[in-house]
């Protein structure tokens, strides 16, 4: 069997840009509204399911409520934990760590930031719980809310992607993917749907 997955990226934070993976931030009034506008003309959904962290779950909630549907929060679909890079801007960490943040973007899945979550780690996690859900909610059509690496993760394997190209895959804030999955057979059926906020 198989489920149809549209994935949602969070909308803009409190803190802004950069690297965020553990860290708990609340949307913006632009990122609830980047959300809210993703999903006008989608559905309907038998079930959302979550990322824990607030900038998922808290849109999530809002929208599970609306629709009357059940909501999961699936710890396995948060963002990749970026170690002691948390918190940092790209252009921050050119000033003392070029090479190294050089390295994590040719290949993610050869360079481990200090202190971070390896990205095979990540890519173990994230797609034992896309089996758990496709088992668990076959025949449906599920929203899930989540993160850009969870969803550039599954969009590169989607389109078989090598591995070194998982971060050249662009998704936006409210950003609205779909993918037809069943374990290890996810095909592309829906085109980009993107906030114009």
């Amino acid at each position: 069997m198989s489920i149809q997955l549209e994935l949602l990226r969070h909308g803009e934070t409190e803190s802004g840009g950069g690297f965020r993976g553990r860290l708990d931030d609340a949307l913006t009034p632009q990122g609830w509204q980047q959300m809210r506008s993703a999903v006008v003309g989608s559905g309907p959904w038998d079930r959302i399911i979550s990322s824990p962290l607030r900038r998922c779950a808290d849109f999530a909630a809002e929208l599970a409520e609306q629709q009357s549907l059940e909501l999961d929060l699936e710890p396995d679909l948060r963002e990749l934990d970026f170690g002691d890079w948390e918190g940092r801007t790209a252009a921050d960490l050119m000033i003392d760590q070029s090479e190294a943040l050089g390295r994590f973007w040719n290949d993610p899945y050869s360079f481990t930031p200090p202190g971070a979550e390896p990205v095979a780690d990540f890519d173990k996690r994230v797609l034992a719980a896309i089996e758990r859900l496709t088992d668990r909610c076959a025949g449906e059509r599920v929203l899930l809310v989540t993160h850009a690496g969870v969803m550039r993760l599954l969009l590169a394997e989607a389109r078989g992607l090598p591995r070194e190209c998982l971060l050249q895959v662009e998704v936006s804030h409210g950003a609205l993917f779909g993918l037809r999955t069943g374990f290890n057979d996810a095909t592309l059926w829906l085109e980009e749907r993107c906030s114009p906020f």
